[in-house]
């Protein structure tokens, strides 16, 4: 198995809300870009959220848009071992510097963890941040099917309140 790296953090000093994936697929690895994979929801959910319609956009211009609204963008893990882009075959993690990041980002009100894997891997790191919402997110990626896309939408919708 290969060890994969997460990109580098998608921040700027208004952040409020950080978006946390797990680690990037392999389409996304190979694009060199967060959520490159066309099947994955994650450009729909983060437009609904800032309302804007992101999809449509180039790669440099949706980063523009997140970070102008307020959000940005990292991963829950740093570096591991991975066959293939599914995180149940995660291994051999090592964490993200989560606390680190988020003590740089005063205006941080949020952070929200695009799955089950991201939400394991990184509200420890958070948990003694009393002053930031922790908020675990059905997963984006086309292989989490258990909810359908408007109730997706829905829970994603929440982290809206903490771009006021």
């Amino acid at each position: 198995m290969t060890r994969k790296s997460a990109f580098a953090p998608v921040v700027a000093a208004h952040t409020r809300v950080l978006v946390l994936g797990s680690l990037p697929g392999e389409v996304s690895l190979a694009a060199q870009r967060y959520y490159a994979h066309p099947a994955n929801q994650f450009w729909r959910l983060i437009g609904g959220v800032i309302e804007r319609d992101l999809v449509p956009l180039d790669y440099e211009t949706r980063l523009a848009a997140l970070l102008e609204a307020g959000v940005g963008l990292w991963d829950s893990v740093a570096t591991a071992r991975r066959a293939g882009s599914l995180d149940t075959a995660i291994r051999e993690v090592e964490a993200a510097p989560l606390a680190d990041l988020a003590a740089t980002l005063a205006g941080l009100r949020a952070v929200g963890f695009n799955g089950g894997t991201s939400w394991r891997i990184g509200r420890r790191q958070l948990a003694a941040r009393h002053d930031l919402a922790l908020v675990q997110l059905p997963s984006s990626s086309p292989a989490y099917c258990r909810v359908t896309p408007a109730e997706k939408q829905a829970s994603w919708d929440f982290l809206r309140k903490y771009l006021r």
